[in-house]
């Protein structure tokens, strides 16, 4: 009589299996897992061993997100030793950022910043052949921001966690069209908490009004960024793109160079040089809303003279690039000099020459 059970109730599950997988229903249960990002991954106080766990992508090699994960990208991005990258957010259903003028957005938890960098063999082709370096996260947990590395495989299936950092080196054919090495650093946990200070804790750096404020190619057409994630529910409070503020493209030639310095060096610089930031100490003060000429290095006197200072007086001396110790820094690839320090082993020599430009300009 047992025996004759368990075969009923077998029989049964068999028979009912049989019917979910012919009608579909169990196929589609299976695709909306696989396609869903997994939250709980995200929130775990432990992070995942592969980036592939969080489910973030539908296809990491193709950089093509899972539903509910969108692209987006800045004015004027950060410089990764001519990085390419691609950005994404993630904001859990239901919830939404708060808008915030002149600082970056204030993210409700789950929330997740994804930047893939990634280099082609030639720079002058930068949609040929590229291999993914390195896909960092800022996830929003419970008790703050967390920073994670993940170093993508050479076949760019999947990306592993790296917490002490590494060393990676990439070769590439530069835009003179000579080959070149370039040693590119994974940052450990200490330096990307460096990086994204903000007083006691962790906060994203790029995703600000300014910095999103213009127009993204979006797989359905072009759209303003602003009003894209307000449409979509992942900003809330946004004026219209009008009333926003709006950064410059530093690499616009078209634009004063005034504003082109200035959001460069907001990006760049002012994550750490601003009165909150690692660099505080030094009085020099690098976001684009600062007003005092003195605070953002005109005719400034560094805090700490040195090596760091190259001999020269001022920050910023008008007229003169090459007595000003920002441009100086800039040049550097010295550790105990160069500025930024963390982040690069190159110079930016395009962005160096436009800064000298904007300098000779200023009286």
């Amino acid at each position: 009589m047992k025996r004759s059970r368990r075969q009923y109730l077998l029989g049964f599950l068999v028979a009912f299996t049989i019917s979910l997988v012919s009608s579909g229903l169990l196929a589609n249960v299976g695709q909306a897992r696989a396609g869903s990002v997994n939250d709980a991954a995200l929130l775990a106080s432990k992070p995942a061993r592969h980036l592939s766990e969080y489910n973030l992508f539908a296809d990491g090699l193709k950089q093509t997100p899972s539903e509910g994960v969108l692209p987006y990208d800045l004015v004027t991005p950060l410089f990764t030793d001519y990085a390419s990258k691609n950005r994404f957010i993630y904001v859990p259903e239901g919830k939404s950022a708060e808008y915030v003028d002149d600082d970056v957005f204030r993210f409700p938890v789950g929330t997740t910043l994804v930047k893939t960098f990634s280099y082609p063999a030639e720079l002058r082709e930068p949609t040929r052949d590229i291999r993914h370096v390195e896909t960092r996260l800022l996830i929003n947990q419970d008790d703050g921001w967390k920073a994670f590395a993940y170093v993508w495989d050479e076949d760019s299936e999947d990306a592993t966690l790296k917490i002490a950092g590494k060393r990676l080196p990439v070769h590439v054919i530069d835009n003179s069209g000579d080959p070149v090495v370039i040693n590119y650093a994974v940052p450990n946990a200490n330096q990307c908490k460096e990086c994204h200070a903000n007083g006691d804790r962790i906060t994203p750096i790029g995703p600000s009004a300014r910095n999103l404020n213009h127009q993204f190619d979006y797989a359905t057409g072009a759209s303003n960024q602003l009003e894209t994630w307000s449409e979509r529910g992942i900003l809330s409070g946004a004026p219209s793109a009008d009333k926003a503020p709006r950064a410059a493209n530093w690499n616009d030639d078209a634009l004063p160079i005034d504003a082109r310095a200035r959001s460069y060096l907001d990006v760049n610089c002012a994550h750490c040089h601003r009165l909150e930031g690692a660099a505080s100490n030094s009085g020099l003060f690098l976001r684009s809303s600062e007003t005092d000429p003195v605070k953002w290095g005109f005719m400034k006197r560094p805090v700490a003279a040195g090596r760091g200072s190259g001999d020269h007086k001022f920050d910023i001396v008008p007229g003169a690039p090459n007595d000003s110790i920002l441009i100086f820094r800039m040049k550097s690839l010295d550790p105990g000099v160069m500025m930024p320090e963390l982040g690069r082993s190159m110079v930016h020599v395009e962005a160096v020459e436009m800064l000298e430009e904007w300098i000779a300009q200023l009286d």
